[in-house]
């Protein structure tokens, strides 16, 4: 099931949905719209239906509380920062301000001169969890969505921490739906800048796996619904020009395109 959040304001004013985002499960071309957000109310369909191409797809999870993120999770690409393959999760956090969604504009800001991509994988909570045991991880996952960890990579080292260079408004896209049928295993992940791709390895070059990261982020902090989950990007990040366009997929998810702004 494949569960979208999106804005109907450009829908046929006959099926009269409003003008406030609405959830919905697609179905081949359009969305069966549910009651409520679905995290919270479950799915439950209202028997309206609206056809994909009248509406804008939003991001479909907006974390009341946290995005948690991942560092250097594939082996080549904490080579390619000039490290060493972490023995445990390195976590941070993105603020739920950064959030945006499919089509959405990443805005270079001012202060830094080079903005990187950073294809992820996405886990969306669906439940209050602590101390989650590994074979546990799938009672607490609703689904998998896609992720862009957005990084202002000279601030990134300028700082030495992370906060700054990856806490931008617009700095987190994700979509342009919620899986809740997807189990990661060796699909693909990618990015695609402008048409040539940059980052492609498979989930399963991932140092620490789903049930991993979950037991291990859960050990720190209480995880809430909505909460959302970076799993870390592989090796081939790389700045994303002014007024470039880029594209993370994963295989059998689905593909999130974002532009990027000039700068400010």
């Amino acid at each position: 099931m494949r569960i979208v959040r999106f804005s109907p304001a450009s829908a046929d004013p006959a099926l009269d949905l409003g003008g406030d985002p609405l959830y919905g499960v697609i179905h081949e071309d359009a969305i069966a719209i549910i009651a409520g957000d679905p995290l919270y109310s479950g799915v439950k369909p209202t028997g309206k239906v609206v056809p994909i191409s009248q509406v804008r797809l939003l991001a479909p999870v907006l974390p009341r509380s946290k995005v948690v993120c991942i560092g250097k999770n594939y082996a080549d690409h904490a080579k390619e920062m000039g490290g060493e393959a972490p023995a445990e999760p390195i976590i941070f956090l993105k603020p739920n301000t950064s959030v945006v969604g499919p089509n959405d504009t990443i805005v270079w800001p001012a202060m830094s001169d080079r903005v990187d991509h950073e294809a992820e994988l996405a886990i969306v909570i669906g439940r209050i969890c602590k101390d989650v045991p590994k074979e546990r991880a799938n009672d607490v996952i609703f689904g998998y969505t896609l992720a862009n960890d957005v990084t202002a990579r000279n601030l990134q080292k300028k700082d030495g921490q992370w906060t700054r260079a990856k806490g931008f408004d617009t700095f987190c896209p994700l979509g342009p739906w919620i899986d809740t049928d997807f189990v990661p295993a060796g699909q693909l992940v990618t990015a695609t800048l402008n048409g040539e791709v940059k980052q492609s390895a498979p989930l399963s070059d991932m140092i620490f796996d789903v049930p991993t990261i979950i037991n291990f982020i859960s050990q720190v902090m209480t995880l809430l619904p909505g909460d959302v989950i970076l799993t870390g990007t592989p090796a081939g990040i790389g700045p994303m020009p002014e007024s470039s366009t880029i594209t993370v997929a994963i295989e059998g998810l689905g593909e999130l395109t974002n532009k990027v702004s000039t700068r400010g």
